[in-house]
């Protein structure tokens, strides 16, 4: 299984949250909001999460081995990490202006 394609949206929220994200598995399979956490030891992804009765935050679908939990992580992260740079590029440009 490959992750063919990340699609990220950029949040700014007073919390942790700092993405949301959606991949595509083999160009067959599409799981939306994926967020990107910014927590105690560094970013993260969390699989998209469903808040139970008794408030606890139970996943709707995640990865059965960490092996394929890091191939999706480190997709997720690349992109998050491809458009700041870019977002960089582009303020530093708007301000030379």
């Amino acid at each position: 299984m490959e992750v063919t394609d990340v699609r990220l949206r950029r949040v700014n929220t007073d919390g942790r949250m700092r993405a949301i994200a959606s991949i595509t598995l083999d160009h067959e399979f599409v799981v939306h909001d994926i967020r990107v956490i910014d927590g105690n030891n560094g970013l993260f992804v969390a699989m998209p999460s469903k808040r139970t009765p008794d408030g606890e935050f139970r996943d709707i679908a995640h990865p059965i081995n960490s092996g394929t939990r890091s191939k999706i992580q480190d997709a997720v992260l690349t992109e998050y990490h491809r458009l700041g740079e870019l977002e960089e590029v582009e303020f530093e440009e708007a301000g030379a202006s």
